[in-house]
């Protein structure tokens, strides 16, 4: 019975470890890539999982809005939403040969308003190709990006680098991030760590100098025309100072921070600011952002470490248990055939005691149930007690 239930021990546990490296080696390298069922969040938040929009304020912001088709200066508080959403039916489409099962398609809205009345100040739309494992843009002969509402050849571009993730499990090294007023990727550093809304985070920064941005000829002219006459012409530099807060487990972004400058350079006059602001996620993303990555990344760590650990530890267990078992029982077995065989008593085997043997025929004893010998003295009922004793020759002449 031991030697049975060894075994069956044994091979549990030999399968626990299989499932333990199965997991480790192959089903975890699977759930760290973007996943094909990725969608962006209803009105209601649902389903679990999904993307929901990153909301970044910057108050007391100077920033130039076209009203009434004329470029104007003004100031208050800017919101800047920005929505990824994955493109399930784009991928299943447009991601063959080299692309597929490697990459994934997603198209991003970005929309920056005035709190105070909710006019649109910037709007921009993006389609690109995310590798699945580190995240970053992938080449893609159909990917655009448009910041004027308006399709034409401006639109071309080519992502690189991260954009709206990092990798799964996010390394304490420099990266490079695609900047959308450049329209190139630039390194990211990292910075250091530290806590998000009780999150352990890496912060990463990247610092672009005062640039000048490739603006076209009628739009200088009109900037030149409303914003510094007498000028008739000039350009616009931008710089920025981009922190991203990242949950390394997941990638995710958990905070981010953006102090974005333009300036509109004249060629007379002074120059004009076209935008200062600092814009920073508000409350609510940081807190969706920082429960989301927690979730994430817990469910990594259970399937990644957790899971592969527990089991593994289990597994040996059960090996050395049942490994003890077989070898017990085998030799429980072979002491049992031995003493069935009529072998010597193991030295470890208890020694029988036999009882003692009396001849005492009293009532009760040991022998009381044996038969008495039968007599040898066999008379006739006529015959004499005591026997007859023989007479000898010299005695039968005296007679």
């Amino acid at each position: 019975m031991k030697a049975r239930l060894g075994a069956v021990l044994f091979g549990v546990g030999v399968l626990s470890l299989a499932v333990a490296a199965g997991t480790a080696y192959y089903v975890a390298p699977s759930v760290t890539k973007l996943p094909y069922d990725l969608t962006f969040c209803n009105a209601e938040g649902k389903p679990d999982g999904c993307l929901k929009a990153s909301v970044a304020v910057a108050d007391n912001a100077t920033f130039m809005q076209v009203i009434d088709g004329k470029p104007t200066i003004q100031t208050g508080q800017l919101k800047a939403t920005t929505e990824v959403v994955p493109q399930a039916s784009t991928t299943e489409k447009e991601m063959t040969g080299d692309l597929a099962g490697e990459a994934v398609v997603w198209q991003a809205y970005g929309r920056v308003v005035r709190t105070d009345n909710g006019s649109d100040v910037s709007l921009y739309s993006a389609e690109l190709a995310l590798d699945r494992e580190t995240a970053a843009a992938k080449a893609w002969d159909k990917q655009f990006l448009d910041t004027d509402g308006k399709a034409s050849d401006n639109d071309s571009v080519t992502f690189e680098g991260q954009t709206y993730k990092f990798p799964f499990n996010a390394d304490k090294k420099d990266y490079r991030y695609f900047d959308r007023d450049l329209r190139k990727a630039l390194p990211i550093e990292f910075d250091g760590t530290e806590k998000v809304n009780g999150t352990d985070a890496y912060r990463y920064v990247q610092t672009i100098p005062e640039t000048e941005l490739n603006t076209p000829s009628g739009s200088l002219s009109a900037l030149a025309g409303a914003l510094a006459p007498p000028a008739t012409t000039g350009k616009v530099t931008y710089s920025n100072t981009r922190t991203i807060w990242v949950e390394p487990t997941s990638g995710n972004f958990v905070k981010v921070r953006e102090q974005q400058k333009k300036t509109f350079v004249p060629d007379q006059g002074s120059n004009v600011t076209l935008l200062d602001a600092d814009f920073v996620y508000d409350d609510a993303t940081i807190a969706n952002s920082t429960k989301s990555a927690g979730e994430t990344r817990d469910k990594l760590q259970l399937i990644s470490r957790t899971l592969p650990i527990a089991l593994a530890v289990l597994g040996a267990l059960l090996l050395l248990v049942g490994l003890w078992l077989v070898v017990a029982g085998r030799r429980a077995t072979g002491d049992a055939r031995h003493r069935a065989d009529g072998g010597p008593t193991p030295v470890d085997a208890p020694t029988r005691q036999e009882e003692p043997v009396t001849d005492e025929r009293s009532e009760g004893g040991p022998l009381s149930d044996e038969i008495p010998p039968a007599s040898t003295n066999w008379r006739a009922e006529d015959e004499p007690t005591v026997p007859t004793q023989r007479v000898t020759p010299d005695e039968a002449e005296k007679r």
